[in-house]
């Protein structure tokens, strides 16, 4: 293992809305827990500021949003903070995830040995041991209708298991195209190159665009030997609300990336497939 230079500037953003007491002190324990210094942010989007003391709690910078400008446009505002003091990465958080104190270091020794990496992401599961398949392709229209309001029809024909790679076994190391934005470690230089979130998205697929930008200039890697565990609630299956910002958030993905005529997609999602179906070109 790489020694991890003392001096390395680490930063951490959690963006919450209306979370509880306990889940934001949980995630922020995992943080603190690990071996390495962090400036840690609290971005707080809830109408009030009842969450303050359990960043004071934990040393975090609290920074509070009332007018709730989306969960990206949150996130820049520590990632912007944080490159002005030099980190060297950043990492992004839901609230709604915990982990043990390995992972982090784990992963930022993987980062420091592959400097060509701009972008990493562990394991996923559910608090019951299940394994979330939250590594994915880039998405066509059809992949989110079908997902959404067809799952069962979805399931059956093969395409949800094509769409979140099933066939990687998701136990290797690999380049995916989409990882989840619960937990994205991510290089301060690529941050700055790319500029952080695209502030369009309030809400959904904001760490798709995030993802697919970073790829253009670096790589984007699931790294399986570490594993946090994520409550994932699926808010836009529940509330109409949460239902019509995932829809709008479609809308401006594939306005921005193309609808149908996407070429530079079909040419990643088919390297991405040829990769993981033959094991020997999965990457280490």
């Amino acid at each position: 293992m790489v020694h991890l230079d003392s001096a390395m500037r680490i930063s951490c953003s959690v963006v919450c809305y209306q979370n509880s007491f306990e889940q934001i002190t949980r995630v922020l324990r995992s943080v603190i827990a690990s071996s390495i210094n962090v400036s840690l942010y609290l971005i707080d989007n809830s109408p009030n500021d009842k969450l303050a003391s359990v960043a004071q709690q934990f040393g975090a910078i609290y920074i509070h949003l009332p007018d709730n400008p989306g969960f990206g446009a949150a996130h820049n505002v520590a990632i912007q903070d944080a490159l002005k003091k030099g980190v060297a990465y950043h990492l992004v958080l839901n609230p709604d995830v915990y982990f043990s104190a390995d992972v982090v270091p784990t992963l930022l020794d993987y980062m420091e040995q592959h400097q060509a990496v701009g972008l990493v992401a562990p394991g996923v599961y559910y608090s019951d041991g299940r394994q979330q398949h939250l590594c994915k392709l880039l998405p066509r229209p059809g992949d989110l209708l079908m997902r959404r309001f067809c799952p069962a029809l979805y399931r059956s024909s093969g395409r949800l298991a094509l769409y979140e790679l099933h066939a990687s076994g998701y136990d290797k190391i690999m380049d995916v195209p989409v990882l989840s934005g619960c937990f994205m470690l991510i290089r301060a230089a690529v941050l700055d190159e790319i500029g952080g979130f695209d502030q369009r998205f309030f809400m959904y697929l904001e760490d798709v665009d995030l993802s697919r930008r970073i790829g253009q200039v670096a790589r984007t890697v699931y790294f399986p030997h570490v594993t946090i565990i994520h409550d994932y609630g699926k808010g836009s299956y529940k509330a109409m609300k949460l239902l019509f910002y995932h829809v709008r958030s479609a809308i401006q993905y594939f306005n921005k990336w193309g609808w149908f005529l996407d070429t530079k997609r079909d040419v990643i999602n088919t390297a991405t497939i040829k990769k993981i179906l033959s094991v020997k070109n999965i990457v280490e």
